[in-house]
């Protein structure tokens, strides 16, 4: 894992996780799959890749700032600020009409880049409940932002 990683610290703290899931899930280890070994070194590579992922997201996104605060670009124009601010606020209104499983799949989803399937076996939930959970938290989503001040 330090080869995929770059880190030791990082490595070790993924075996344990590692280990630790192997421990969790041996039950629903499955023979026809492939050896104990092949199972337990395939799951350590995927956690490592969502790790380096993760961390190059981590690295791209700008850090959230404060409803009070203004972003250095939207500074210069106060109309852009405003703008920012009140997109701000509908996300944050937008969200709170999503269930919790959804909120937590499409985050899951879209925060560390994973696949359907890598959602589902990281939250260990069917792959089918993962999709429906999406598609139906989006569509909320899509439905609350699609309004107008006026229309809320």
């Amino acid at each position: 894992m330090v080869r995929i990683t770059g880190n030791r610290e990082t490595a070790e703290e993924l075996t344990l996780d590692v280990f630790h899931d192997v421990w969790r899930r041996a039950s629903t280890y499955d023979v026809k799959g492939g050896s104990v070994v092949g199972w337990i070194m395939n799951q350590a590579r995927s956690r490592a890749i969502d790790r380096v992922r993760f961390d190059h997201r981590k690295k791209r996104v700008t850090p959230p700032y404060a409803e009070t605060e203004i972003p250095a670009a939207a500074g210069r124009n106060p109309e852009d600020a405003f703008d920012l601010s009140e997109q701000a606020c509908l996300v944050r209104r937008a969200l709170e009409v999503l269930k919790p499983e959804e909120r937590q799949v499409i985050e899951t989803a879209f925060f560390s880049e994973l696949t359907y399937d890598e959602v589902a076996a990281r939250l260990e939930q069917p792959v089918g409940t993962v999709k429906t959970r999406i598609r139906s938290g989006l569509a909320k989503l899509r439905q609350v932002l699609g309004k107008t001040p006026r229309e809320s």
